[in-house]
């Protein structure tokens, strides 16, 4: 059992950093563009936090574990709003700017019905269901790509960056690479630990990848969140939770199911109906509309928002392990 557990804790460590060597890379060459910061965290840095949840996904329902795959999309969504958001809005809300939120706040509830329509209809996720997701995601590219080039053209070039300051575009690269790497190792030791020890605790692999591996593959999510307050980029942060909940739909579930179709796991259930019917999904969908329908009525964030949010992520996680 202790080297499962040490394992995990490497794959952990691993995802961190590839995560966070992956986004300074990729930050790095997409600022060298001129993009704003909210398009690049709802893009270029959501794509790079979001590369844990792609592997440990993909991995976990190619070697038949389907309820981590499952479980894993949803739970990172619910982690990434209800804990790294909540924790950024409680500790420094802030102005929004509503415009730029529309597109990926629009694209989310559109997957998540769609998400939810074949949940409670099927129960099944087939590769069509799959490629319909990833034609979504395409979709959202292509959309933010336009609403880019519109951004540039309605505004002055940046100025060039200072000699001396940054890294140099060889660097960028080489962190993209070494990041993507790491995440790949990361991730697999993440999956066969985390089953590993899951049937030694006797604990359900839906719950454990609600939870723990959520987390665990939400933590650059984290790490960029905490960094982007620190440095005082509130929106960057904003944009990657967003871009990063869209990305666990379209792109984590997409890829998964294209690759390895599956059903719905029905280990735990709540007065005698699938818990994540009931419980999972309602909780996902609630607390991605209270974070962002707000913002986008008022063009703020307020700290009971946060608050409230990592009450709700408490007890989602303590209902977990009771049911």
């Amino acid at each position: 059992m202790l080297v499962p557990v040490l394992l995990f804790a490497v794959g952990l460590v691993f995802l961190i950093k590839g995560g966070d060597w992956f986004v300074d890379g990729a930050t790095g060459i997409a600022r060298r563009f001129g993009l704003p910061e909210l398009l690049i965290g709802a893009t270029v840095v959501s794509i790079g936090t979001t590369l844990p949840e792609v592997m440990v996904s993909t991995t976990s329902a190619l070697s038949g574990h389907g309820e981590i795959a499952y479980g894993n999309a949803i739970g990172s969504v619910i982690c990434n709003t209800a804990l790294i958001a909540a924790i950024t809005v409680a500790v420094r809300p802030g102005k929004v700017d509503p415009k730029s939120l529309r597109l990926p706040v629009a694209f989310f509830f559109t997957a998540a019905a769609i998400y939810a329509g074949i949940a409670y209809t099927t129960g099944e996720f087939t590769r069509i269901s799959g490629v319909i997701l990833l034609a979504m995601f395409a979709a959202y590219m292509a959309a933010t790509v336009a609403q880019m080039k519109s951004h540039s053209a309605g505004s002055a070039r940046p100025a060039a960056q200072p000699e001396g300051e940054g890294n140099s575009m060889l660097k960028d690269v080489v962190l993209l690479i070494a990041g993507a790497v790491l995440i790949a190792v990361g991730a697999d030791l993440l999956v066969d630990n985390g089953t590993l020890i899951a049937k030694a605790m006797g604990v359900p692999e839906s719950v454990i990848a609600l939870t723990f591996v959520a987390l665990g593959t939400s933590l650059p999510e984290l790490v960029t969140a905490v960094t982007s307050l620190i440095k005082g980029h509130g929106a960057l942060s904003l944009g990657n939770v967003i871009g990063a909940n869209l990305f666990n739909l379209v792109l984590v579930s997409g890829v998964s199911v294209t690759l390895a179709p599956f059903s719905i796991p029905r280990s735990s259930t709540i007065a005698g109906h699938n818990a994540s019917l009931v419980l999972d999904i309602p909780v996902m969908l609630a607390v991605m509309a209270f974070l962002t329908l707000p913002a986008l009525k008022r063009g703020k964030l307020s700290r009971f928002q946060g608050v409230a949010l990592l009450l709700i992520y408490a007890a989602f996680c303590a209902i977990q392990f009771t049911i």
